[in-house]
């Protein structure tokens, strides 16, 4: 996202897309399970933020751990569908059973605990006046 927008400041990640181009090596990334994290590698619910370009972004829920439903996908797979839709840049944010998207009030996906989860930080988007 271009630099001279930001106007806030936000931590997530890996990176997934750079200059519409997926990221090498973004499988091979860890957490520290010692503080309770669980690792992000293999198939996994996940949540994804992809800028295409000035005052156009994309965020994709991606469903998971739900067998006859939806495996979830490896960050390679996230970063394609992200190359697939056209953006420039994209992140990985939370995954797991955080990954739940809101539109018009309701939940659209089927987060992988079964429900909402209690979270600390959410994106909220809304349109301006």
């Amino acid at each position: 996202m271009p630099r001279e927008r930001s106007e806030i400041t936000c931590s997530f990640g890996p990176a997934l897309v750079k200059d519409g181009a997926v990221l090498e090596g973004i499988d091979d990334v860890e957490v520290d399970t010692n503080f309770g994290n669980h690792s992000i590698q293999g198939y996994q619910p996940r949540t994804a933020l992809g800028y295409l370009e000035d005052n156009h972004y994309v965020f994709v829920v991606v469903d998971g751990r739900d067998e006859g439903y939806s495996r979830g996908v490896t960050m390679t797979e996230l970063a394609q569908i992200m190359t697939d839709l056209g953006c420039q840049c994209a992140y990985n944010l939370d995954g797991g059973g955080s990954s739940a998207m809101y539109f018009n009030g309701s939940i659209i996906n089927q987060p992988s605990n079964g429900g909402e989860r209690a979270t600390s930080d959410i994106l909220y988007i809304a349109q301006g006046a």
